[in-house]
């Protein structure tokens, strides 16, 4: 059964959600504030967390950030902020959709299922074209059948790229995730160095991987 969190301060509205997922076979647990909700994260990281942004003791956006620098869950923001720039936050802060009040609870079904099924598409942690291979749990990757030593920091980078395939993942977004996880990266210009490093262990004239999106961030077109 896949676990959710949901954030939401609004008692009335969080029993409605909590009894429509629990209809759809989810397992809920509700949070009605950031503390509440980092609890019930540290004793169980959710497999998708339903947030909203305006709570009693802080923003979403706050939370949605703790939450990141640890370890990765979908988000999707449940909220009656609607300004242009709010969603844009949400977005760049790596959720997966931001959905304002009042919304339709069979499309919110609809989007979380899409997610779920997504997300377990993705638990498996090897990526494998016939010349590249990455297995992330055992951190080992080979390029053409020759091992390629990577650091820690180098296999975060291919995890974000592999897991966001096809997507575009902004200098900020790589800079908050893998500076604030493991304190690798100062600027731009640091996070440059590391992927044209990685470039050149991985890629050769035949096989690209990692495209520069100029001015914006890096895309994994493998």
């Amino acid at each position: 059964m896949q676990d959710i969190l949901l954030v939401e301060d609004d008692y009335e509205l969080n029993h409605a959600v909590s009894y429509a997922l629990d209809k759809e076979n989810y397992r809920v647990r509700s949070a009605f504030s950031i503390d509440d909700a980092r609890k019930h994260y540290l004793e169980k990281i959710p497999d998708l967390i339903l947030l909203d942004v305006n709570l009693p003791d802080g923003e979403g956006f706050t939370f949605c950030r703790w939450m990141k620098e640890r370890r990765e869950a979908p988000v999707i923001f449940l909220t009656a902020r609607d300004l242009e720039e709010d969603v844009l936050k949400g977005y760049d802060l790596g959720a997966e959709d931001y959905v304002t009040k009042p919304f339709s609870m069979k499309i919110l079904l609809k989007k979380i299922s899409v997610i779920m099924k997504r997300s377990a598409g993705n638990e498996n942690h090897v990526f494998d074209d016939g010349y590249l291979r990455i297995d992330l749990r055992e951190a080992k990757v080979s390029a053409g059948g020759r091992e390629c030593p990577v650091t820690p920091t180098e296999l975060r980078l291919l995890g974000e790229f592999v897991k966001n395939s096809g997507h575009l993942l902004t200098y900020q977004i790589l800079l908050e995730r893998l500076w604030d996880s493991g304190g690798q990266f100062v600027d731009k210009h640091a996070l440059a160095v590391n992927i044209n490093r990685l470039r050149r262990k991985i890629e050769d004239a035949e096989h690209k991987y990692i495209s520069n999106v100029y001015g914006m961030g890096y895309q994994w077109i493998g």
